[in-house]
């Protein structure tokens, strides 16, 4: 057992020894990080951790949020009361502070936790790193927003701002340094470290970023009437109001689990395009400025024009198969895609034009991918790159092109390319010969996903891939820098517009120039032809 003092009181974690051996590190389990968020608090931005009396025991994970499993399609009841985070370190007194990595895990805003079950901490922490994973509040519970003061929006993003404000307090405790903090997240999590980036919320609160697989500008992560679609919700409740109070007092008095996996539609093409890689209705949204703490009042792509950001250093990047994760789900979205034109548009496209245009737009972009074939199996390969490419590739390009380099900040670029019998997601594909990195599966060259039950064999290629991810990420947190010495005797250039170099991590370290271009060019036209 070991006890670590913190502002809120005592906490009793545990030894654990490290999958495949390797010796043993500490965890601190289930960590209150803000007060719970129940009753009136509801939908409310988080309020400050409760003291407690004695010592705490910190050896179980603290409760999920409700949701429903995107993955597993399975109800995880979890509790309201679900702002806990997890620390993991292998040395509580280091002669020198450690660096501090926090994860914000994905899941479409709608799903996920920060808890071992897929984050095992094992491999992290064999870097000399303290590592912190997060819950937040999600759907409806974290992005409800009704335009007031009260419920502005955004408190899911708030509760990973507590939980930094709480790593800030109190990681010096756990061997950490509060001044060299690095933000991770992937998907949604991804998402979120971007808005991070530039949010005055967040400013002063971390060093670093690492936004893997998602930004704000990604269709799924974008809002749409979020006002309205409050009010669609209490409507689809069976309480039908025009006062936002009003509907504020009914939301927080229904039962939890009828807020969990709910589908207010605004309009009704989103009954249609409402899919895992298209559209998730509670999203971060642009709050209004009522003149107090705010997460984010501009739109994301404003500040990035207008330079608007946080001097933070940034290395963000994607899978070379993103959309591999969805195969599985592939044969009911394509018949949609090949019903329904509005498909192949991007969201952000389909609010601005008229229906010709929208139908002008979508056969070009079908035509791009599938040619003059009828869509299904026999032609997976373009409609794969359809979805990487409009899901992640444009849009992570367009924000990584677009971010300013602020002051001292560096900036890297990414594509991650590892294959191994760990790639749990993209081996989906091999039925169809395609393989490669799914969306997903980098993560499990960062942590232990203790569901998979993953074999550890220290001479297999797949280990050897692990510790040398794990030795980029943490180089980049320690430093600032990937490869401060050369790794496998390559040094990887830092990012800019102009040169667009970046780094392909596969099963070597190799740099290039101007990651898919061809992608790029092709989505630009699409959006310039709309914008112009």
């Amino acid at each position: 057992m070991a006890r670590v003092q913190t502002a809120q009181g005592w906490l009793e974690g545990e030894e654990l020894e490290q999958v495949g051996g390797g010796g043993s590190y500490f965890s601190f389990k289930g960590v209150p990080y803000a007060a719970p968020p129940v009753g009136k608090l509801r939908f409310k931005a988080p309020q400050p951790p409760l003291p407690w009396e004695g010592v705490r025991k910190a050896t179980e994970h603290g409760p999920v949020c409700p949701q429903n499993d995107i993955f597993t399609n399975t109800l995880l009841p979890g509790s309201e009361d679900c702002l806990y985070l997890n620390v993991y370190t292998k040395n509580l007194k280091p002669k020198q502070p450690l660096a501090v990595m926090v994860f914000i895990h994905g899941g479409g805003y709608k799903s996920g936790s920060g808890n071992e079950e897929h984050y095992g901490p094992d491999f992290l922490v064999q870097h000399e790193v303290v590592l912190v994973t997060i819950n937040y509040r999600l759907e409806a519970l974290g992005f409800l927003c009704l335009d007031t003061e009260d419920v502005p929006g955004n408190a899911g993003l708030k509760d990973q701002v507590a939980a930094l404000k709480w790593v800030n307090q109190n990681i010096a405790n756990f061997g950490g340094d509060p001044n060299n903090v690095t933000i991770f997240g992937e998907s949604a999590g991804g998402a979120s470290t971007a808005l991070h980036v530039l949010s005055p919320m967040s400013r002063g609160l971390f060093k670093r970023a690492i936004p893997m697989s998602g930004v704000p500008l990604c269709d799924w992560s974008r809002p749409y009437e979020p006002r309205r679609r409050a009010f669609v919700l209490g409507k689809d409740l069976g309480h039908h109001t025009t006062d936002a109070n009003e509907l504020l007092d009914f939301l927080q008095s229904v039962p939890v689990e009828k807020l969990v996996d709910v589908a207010p539609a605004v309009y009704g093409t989103e009954l249609v395009i409402n899919n895992i890689v298209k559209m998730f209705p509670f999203t971060p949204v642009v709050e209004k400025d009522f003149g107090k703490d705010h997460f984010l009042t501009e739109d994301p792509e404003k500040l990035l024009q207008e330079g608007k950001v946080n001097e933070v250093d940034v290395m963000i990047g994607y899978t070379n198969e993103e959309s591999l994760v969805a195969i599985g789900h592939f044969e009911a979205m394509m018949k949609h895609f090949d019903k329904y034109a509005e498909m192949w548009v991007p969201r952000e496209l389909l609010l601005k034009v008229t229906p010709d245009k929208m139908l002008q737009i979508s056969d070009k972009i079908r035509q791009h991918y599938i040619g003059n074939e009828i869509l299904g199996y026999n032609n997976i390969r373009g409609f794969l790159s359809f979805v990487t490419n409009s899901c992640f590739t444009y849009n992570i390009n367009r924000y990584a092109s677009q971010l300013p380099k602020v002051g001292n900040a560096k900036r890297y670029f990414y594509r991650f390319s590892c294959e191994s019998e760990r790639n749990i997601y993209g081996n989906q594909g091999k039925q169809f010969g395609i393989t490669g990195a799914a969306h997903l599966d980098d993560l499990v060259y960062l942590f232990d996903p203790k569901h998979a039950k993953l074999p550890i064999d220290k001479t297999a290629k797949s280990y050897k891939l692990v510790n040398f991810v794990c030795t980029l990420f943490t180089n980049f947190a320690k430093y600032g820098n990937p490869t401060p010495t050369p790794v496998q005797g390559v040094s990887w250039p830092q990012y800019d517009r102009a040169a667009g170099l970046y780094a392909d991590i596969g099963d070597a370290l190799t740099v290039g120039a101007r990651l898919d271009a061809d992608v790029l060019e092709f989505w630009q036209a699409i959006y310039d032809d709309v914008n112009k």
